[in-house]
């Protein structure tokens, strides 16, 4: 499966700072492409995945940063979680960056897969 040069950056690019995301909603020869499109919708969710988890670790260990004894228990504990949580997010994102510069169109493990019940553009 041979990719187009455009195409392959913007599928890499969906995975840095989500710039071949916001590429491929402008560029209609992008749109086009369903290897693009594939890697915007993996990149994308990694994200809000990501950003969902990281928000609700916030509220949580917010919560029991007010209650002092089980608080100082509780929040190295979400602190730990949450390392563990991002690398595993780290060797997700990995995995789908390697796809696209290998012009795969797999799915990320674990969460790859409900990518394309999300999002249905």
């Amino acid at each position: 499966m041979s990719k187009n040069d455009n195409s392959k950056v913007c599928a890499i690019l969906a995975y840095i700072f989500l710039i071949g995301v916001v590429w491929y909603f402008v560029d209609e020869k992008m749109k086009k492409s369903s290897f693009v499109k594939f890697h915007v919708k993996q990149a994308l969710f990694l994200a809000i995945v990501g950003l969902g988890i990281s928000i609700l670790l916030a509220i949580v260990s917010s919560v029991f940063a007010v209650i002092p004894i089980i608080g100082m228990i509780i929040i190295p504990i979400l602190t730990l979680v949450g390392v563990v949580i991002n690398i595993g997010l780290l060797v997700l994102w990995i995995f789908g960056l390697i796809n696209s510069i290998n012009e795969k169109k797999e799915p990320i493990p674990v969460i790859g897969g409900y990518a394309e019940k999300v999002f249905t553009f």
